[in-house]
């Protein structure tokens, strides 16, 4: 309890840490992370870490037109989800497809986002898709016992710079965005970086680095993204509970599922 108290109450300044990490949703894989304090703004680091040639997926706590900016200035687009009482002024609508329609797309606009002094931080056209979709899980508020339920289909929206791609494309893009909570949920439950090992800057830094090469390293091994199972296996192996050809036998046979 003492070290559980310690880590979440790092001083009177810095309540706890942070990673902020960047994932490439096609790999599979984190690419970089920065530790810093619980206290600190992942807009503002994500800010001060824009690179050219990337199509940042977001969600919308990251909805901040002012970065939205940022990285189309920095040679980069964005597909991001944007508040539902976002203000929109449409200013032409598109055509949806049957693929559209059939991946439930509602309406597909160029849009000016903002009013007041907002309406005019964006320098190009916007998108805002609207589709349907079901949120995977939600807060059952009608119940005394706090649980996760599903929830019923909501409206989405997604903003984008990419006029380039149909509405149906943008929408599975979004979708994809998913694998980070997927990844989030390796790092912390089957890495076991829920707990720390160490209670300093460096410490902390080091680990999160240590559970990053972990995940490159069995997906370099596998030629898939990490599993339980194949972690589980390379535990072993290290353990000297496996031997060389049961771990051989098993990143074989994930080979043959490519």
């Amino acid at each position: 309890m003492p070290k559980t108290v310690e880590s979440l109450w790092y001083n009177e300044d810095n309540k706890a840490f942070k990673a902020h990490i960047h994932y490439e949703i096609l790999k599979s894989v984190p690419v970089s992370a920065q530790i810093t304090n619980g206290n600190v703004n992942e807009k503002q680091i994500l800010e001060q870490n824009l690179q050219p040639g990337r199509l940042y997926v977001l969600d919308r706590g990251f909805c901040k037109y002012e970065l939205l900016q940022q990285i189309v200035e920095s040679d980069s687009s964005f597909v991001c989800r944007i508040k539902d009482d976002a203000h929109i002024q449409t200013v032409e609508s598109r055509e949806l497809s049957q693929e559209d329609i059939a991946s439930g797309i509602i309406s597909d606009c160029t849009v000016k986002l903002g009013r007041g002094s907002n309406v005019n931080i964006f320098q190009q056209p916007i998108r805002v898709v609207k589709l349907k979709c079901t949120e995977r899980t939600g807060w059952d508020r009608d119940s005394r016992n706090t649980k996760r339920v599903p929830n019923d289909d909501e409206i989405m929206l997604i903003a984008t710079n990419r006029t380039d791609l149909s509405a149906d494309v943008i929408a599975v893009i979004y979708k994809h965005r998913w694998q980070v909570e997927i990844f989030f949920r390796f790092f912390k439950h089957i890495l076991g970086c829920r707990h720390l090992l160490s209670y300093c800057d460096n410490g902390v830094a080091i680990e999160i680095y240590v559970g990053i090469i972990a995940c490159l390293l069995i997906a370099l091994y596998t030629g898939r993204k990490p599993t339980k199972r194949t972690y589980e296996m390379f535990c072993w192996y290290l353990s000297g509970w496996a031997d060389e050809d049961e771990l051989l036998e098993h990143i074989e046979a994930l080979q043959k599922q490519n």
